[in-house]
């Protein structure tokens, strides 16, 4: 049996490095608020690992009516589980102990090396060696810095133009520090604090965003990839995941060939399949390269191939699985995560947005309608949901922070 988990924490473990590592309580809320997203691109009778209560009425509900062939799992019943293969968000060495202390045997479990080489092939201070496959193609743009030194930020900081620094491990919009003038106050404070953590902070000029996108692919770990399909997505200003489009795939390739030639997408795509084929073999599961559309200074736009690599499952490969699943042909939608500060402020979102938005159906799937895709509890602080409507209505603007 494979069995899926939705470890959220996984960046900021891999920030950490421990195996005894502890995650913020918001991110262990979120953890349990949406444990069983897994359970929309879980393959055939896997189980997914998530607390009983509300989850089990919830799966129940979405499985008569989506075929998910997917069963729930709670971390006391892991011991008796005949687990074969562990499927989780990402790889660390916290995630591994929590599920071998649980039981989980330790022979379905990555050692310690493979764990700590994917690791290192995560981290933000690999995207300058990343970027270097993509020169060859002259529609391409992207600077990344490696420092080392207190001097090296400062300099980099103040040498112009509005920059971002970045630790090289961190979760989605957290570790990230705009300097739009200069080495800003309290920057020197920040670059002590990831030098002395994380041995070094990563650097790049802040681009003209036009569009976030993404490359999603899958390995398979002895050398072959997969190409899944395109991803675009929205940030907050803080650089933050806010939500991704929903469209069928070759209406994502159409969205993006509105802003970028479509034979540059295509050629970006291939120097990517070529990169993780000699980069990541021995590794199999999802990976994201996140990139942008950009304005040029002469007023053109170019491709930022790799802002940075997600080596774990993510966002815009559950946005690809649940536009194939969800939506009715002539339909769009936003698949949209999000926290709230208290329990009763998503409920009352929650109850509005179903209000607004009822569901309506073509052919047993969703023509428009609100749909939340984990179940909102009296205690839940975070939700994803899914919201559709008619290509008729369709507003594609992007809403990307700076």
């Amino acid at each position: 049996m494979d069995l899926y988990v939705f470890n959220p924490d996984a960046d900021l473990a891999l920030a950490d490095g421990g195996a005894n590592y502890l995650p913020p309580a918001s991110v262990r809320q979120m953890a349990r608020d949406l444990a069983l997203l897994p359970a929309w691109y879980a393959s055939p009778s896997s189980a997914v690992l998530a607390p009983s209560a509300y989850n089990d009425v919830f799966l129940e509900q979405m499985s008569a009516h989506w075929g998910l062939d997917v069963r729930l799992l709670t971390e006391p019943e892991l011991s008796e589980a005949a687990v074969e293969r562990v499927v989780p968000w990402g790889w660390n060495a916290a995630v591994c102990r929590r599920l071998h202390r649980a039981g989980v045997p330790v022979d379905v479990l990555p050692g310690a090396d493979r764990l700590e080489r994917w690791r290192m092939l995560a981290s933000r201070r690999r995207v300058g060696e990343w970027l270097e496959a993509f020169r060859e193609l002259p529609f391409c743009v992207g600077e990344s810095r490696n420092l080392y030194t207190l001097d090296e930020c400062r300099a980099y900081a103040e040498g112009g133009g509005e920059v971002v620094l970045k630790m090289p491990w961190s979760g989605s919009g957290r570790g990230l520090l705009w300097c739009r003038d200069g080495f800003a106050p309290g920057a020197e404070g920040w670059c002590r604090r990831v030098l002395r953590a994380q041995g070094c902070v990563v650097a790049s000029p802040v681009y003209d965003k036009v569009l976030d996108f993404a490359l999603e692919f899958r390995l398979d770990g002895r050398g072959g990839v997969a190409f899944l399909g395109y991803s675009c997505f929205e940030t907050t200003a803080r650089g933050a995941y806010a939500g991704s489009l929903l469209l069928p795939g070759e209406a994502l390739e159409d969205r993006l060939a509105d802003a970028v030639p479509r034979e540059w997408l295509h050629r970006v795509r291939a120097v990517a399949c070529g990169l993780l084929a000699r980069e990541l073999a021995g590794y199999a599961g999802s990976v994201g390269i996140d990139m942008m559309v950009c304005r040029t200074a002469g007023g053109g736009c170019a491709v930022h191939p790799c802002v940075e690599v997600n080596l774990r499952m993510n966002m815009g490969v559950l946005a690809g699985c649940l536009a194939r699943r969800l939506l009715a042909p002539g339909s769009w939608g936003r698949f949209v995560v999000e926290g709230f500060p208290s329990a009763g402020a998503l409920r009352a979102c929650h109850e509005r947005d179903a209000a607004e938005a009822p569901l309506l159906w073509d052919g047993g799937r969703l023509r428009s309608g609100y749909m939340p895709l984990a179940p909102v509890s009296p205690s839940s602080c975070f939700r994803a949901f899914v919201r559709v409507q008619s290509l008729d209505t369709a507003d594609f603007r992007f809403h990307s922070g700076r």
